[in-house]
């Protein structure tokens, strides 16, 4: 994609923190028209630079008050090793963000459960018998300071 201009980038900051916003009420912010931002976000969106619209859900309300941040060490560090434990942690429900890392953790992990009984049920199911793993570390989240993906 080509060089993101200034509208462009006010765009992303204006609909990074609500995905509600219409393109006329985008428009009017940046001072654009409506075809014109509609014409953008698209482009933005093909090009990759948006990769995805979603709803912020509240853990709580929805059963989900403990999160976990999780340093995850392997045993073995192949390329199949590691897009095998990338591959689990896609599909595990409970894991909300996967960030492969440099540092004494291969992994760090936030992890979303209802309690610590189904906190040690994941980890049963996905470290303790995957033979990959060698250890992990947990921390308890105590409060959401701050829960953001905002870049601009």
């Amino acid at each position: 994609m080509a060089e993101l201009d200034d509208r462009d980038l006010e765009i992303l900051r204006l609909v990074q923190s609500n995905t509600r916003l219409t393109a006329e009420a985008l428009g009017m912010e940046v001072g654009l028209s409506t075809a014109a931002v509609q014409k953008r976000l698209k482009k933005l969106r093909d090009s990759g630079v948006i990769e995805k619209e979603v709803a912020v859900l509240s853990p709580s309300k929805l059963g989900r008050s403990m999160t976990v941040i999780v340093g995850v060490m392997l045993e073995r560090e192949s390329r199949m090793h590691l897009d095998a434990f990338k591959r689990r942690m896609r599909s595990a429900p409970a894991v909300q963000q996967c960030y492969y890392t440099t540092g004494e953790a291969d992994f760090i992990l936030v992890v979303v459960v209802a309690d610590i009984q189904e906190y040690e049920a994941f980890t049963q199911e996905y470290f303790f018998d995957e033979s990959n793993v060698s250890r992990f570390t947990s921390s308890v989240v105590m409060d959401r300071t701050k829960v953001s993906l905002d870049i601009l």
